[in-house]
């Protein structure tokens, strides 16, 4: 029951960061103008999301895994905010309204970082 969720982690965001490769004009789209290189950006939080969720298997990595994904959602704090601004706008077939916007900042964000920390506290222990 304590993996289900953690499964569902590292299922969730081996296909987020595949995403970021299979359609990157959706990511690129919304990093803010201010950040540079949004291509490279793109790049880099793809692979670092498929890193960690591979490094989330394995209890060695987990801890290490699950810090890192906690770093990397503050990190896309940004990305978040300018969203909120700039809402409505269109991602792919979604409208993202300024409701959806908010909700994603201050509800979504904080529960997967909360996810990520209890992720980083499952162990592979069988009962005895």
């Amino acid at each position: 029951m304590k993996k289900a969720p953690l499964i569902i982690m590292i299922i969730g965001y081996l296909l987020a960061g595949i995403n970021h490769f299979v359609h990157p004009a959706s990511y690129i789209k919304i990093i803010p103008p201010y950040l540079p290189m949004p291509a490279v950006l793109n790049i880099l939080a793809g692979a670092f999301e498929v890193l960690f969720a591979l490094m989330l298997i394995f209890e060695r990595t987990r801890k290490l895994a699950a810090h890192g994904i906690i770093l990397m959602l503050i990190a896309f704090l940004p990305v978040h905010i300018d969203m909120v601004i700039h809402a409505p706008l269109q991602l792919g077939s979604i409208t993202v309204t300024p409701l959806l916007a908010w909700i994603r900042l201050i509800a979504l964000q904080p529960l997967l970082i909360a996810w990520a920390w209890w992720c980083a506290s499952v162990t592979d222990e069988r009962p005895a």
